[in-house]
């Protein structure tokens, strides 16, 4: 077992976080963060159910420097759903806002109070042996509704921590926003970079579509933001790139999914136009963040592409045959390679004894080319595809085209292979977007459908919940 990712005293009274009009040093971190783990004592599970504010984050760091394992969940996370969590994991304690005291009537004990949230305790304490490697468990990207975890190590942590920090060249000068929960690997991510190299957090849980986050943003003077392509989605139809309240901004990342070539293309001119820093990247829960990214001073040039492989990392592709593809331009599955994979996932309390299962080699399940300058680019998923008569159709593919043929729509494709399934928002869509896939697409009027639902469902992350569809 490792700790201590993160040396608080190292900074003392440097500011790590801004939350609202209240700055913390690294010395009152650090302090919260002892006092906190004080009450816990030795190496066992405690649910965080997270927000962005200092108590979470509090917390959360005296976990990780102190070998507790936590299990980092929504703050509103559904209660059923917590349940079924707790007796699957049974942890011995419970990290969680104030507002949430009336779910744990019975079962847990009051121990400890700070800044809005409280410390439970189960009468029980956690039965399960844990490995010596696991450091924390976060849900996988695509399921936020889900049980299963992944199982991420201190090693994991630390390399895909240094990493980033490297090529994002994070330096105590920064200041990052909050635009992310911190139970989603992105927004751990940023927690993790900026607390490492003695950055500040600016805390907020204001949403990035809102006057008032631009505003925050401006007052806090913060340096980056961090976003997953829906966020961006929205924030070209709101015409943010024309706030004044940007002077600070640096550095745009963008993560959580594939951005599309056009938005890809907007949000570049716009940092090169004004000497900022536009990084596409590319990761997952399993790879505890980051795998990919692409250089900023390539993101008008390799527009589309998700970029290179992060320092420490590397890729390759596999045709179906389980054979290394080597031409440029030829399409395989990708396959990254790296110290940050993680161990494995678990779907109960009895899987946090097992060890690294993946050897530091991940199956991303996405379909990418590699173009002759060694850039990759995602052009779908290895299961995001039915077969209609015959005829195999990507299904990521075809919600881009439909959201270029028809506008920045709400779309999203799913269905089986006998019965292709186009959902949409608006009912005035569904005969252009009939005559698309009838017309251009090629599939007969009887084998797909035309839904309209109210809205698309999407997790945290703004990732399209097709289980739910």
């Amino acid at each position: 077992m490792k700790a201590l990712l993160f040396d608080l005293q190292k900074y003392g009274s440097a500011t790590a976080i801004i939350e609202g009009d209240r700055s913390y040093t690294y010395d009152e971190l650090f302090a919260a963060s002892e006092e906190f783990i004080a009450k816990i004592g030795e190496r066992t599970v405690c649910f965080l159910l997270t927000s962005n504010t200092f108590a979470s984050v509090a917390g959360y760091v005296g976990c990780i420097n102190h070998g507790i394992v936590p299990v980092m969940l929504d703050g509103g996370q559904h209660a059923e759903l917590l349940r079924e969590m707790l007796e699957l994991y049974r942890p011995s304690f419970l990290w969680l806002p104030e507002g949430r005291l009336a779910d744990f009537p019975k079962d847990y004990t009051e121990i400890f109070r700070s800044g809005g949230y409280v410390l439970l305790s189960a009468k029980e304490h956690c039965p399960f042996a844990l490995s010596e490697e696991l450091a924390l468990l976060i849900t996988t990207s695509g399921s936020t509704g889900s049980p299963k975890l992944v199982r991420q190590s201190y090693q994991n942590i630390l390399a895909n921590t240094k990493s980033i920090v490297e090529y994002l060249h994070i330096t105590p000068g920064e200041r990052a926003i909050t635009s992310l929960p911190m139970n989603y690997v992105y927004g751990l991510s940023v927690v993790n970079t900026h607390l490492f190299a003695g950055a500040t957090l600016v805390l907020t849980s204001l949403n990035c579509y809102s006057p008032k986050f631009w505003k925050y943003f401006h007052e806090m003077q913060a340096t980056s933001f961090a976003g997953v392509p829906f966020m961006y989605e929205m924030l070209a139809k709101l015409r943010v790139t024309k706030s004044k309240n940007l002077e600070t901004l640096r550095t745009l990342t963008q993560a959580g999914g594939k951005l599309s070539p056009e938005l890809h293309k907007v949000f570049a001119e716009f940092a090169a136009a004004i000497g900022k820093s536009f990084v596409v990247m590319y990761g997952a829960s399993e790879a505890t963040a980051r795998m990919g990214y692409l250089p900023p001073e390539k993101a008008l040039e390799k527009t589309g592409s998700m970029g290179i492989a992060i320092p420490g990392g590397r890729f390759e592709l596999l045709d179906a045959d389980g054979k290394v593809v080597e031409g440029a331009d030829s399409v395989g599955e990708l396959v990254y390679y790296g110290e940050n994979v993680t161990l494995g996932y678990a779907e109960r309390g009895e899987d946090l004894a097992l060890g690294d299962e993946n050897g530091g080699r991940l199956l991303t399940g996405d379909m990418a080319k590699r173009d002759a300058d060694g850039y990759y680019y995602v052009v779908g998923r290895k299961k995001r595809f039915v077969k209609i008569l015959g005829k195999r159709l990507n299904l990521d593919e075809l919600e881009r085209n439909l959201k270029n043929e028809l506008g920045s729509i709400d779309v999203a494709c799913a269905g089986r292979d006998d019965l292709l399934k186009v959902y949409l928002t608006s009912e005035s869509l569904a005969e252009p977007a009939t005559d698309y896939v009838f017309g251009k697409v090629g599939v007969s009027r009887g084998l797909f459908q035309v839904l309209i639902v109210p809205e698309i469902p999407k997790n945290a992350s703004g990732k399209i919940l097709y289980s739910e569809l």
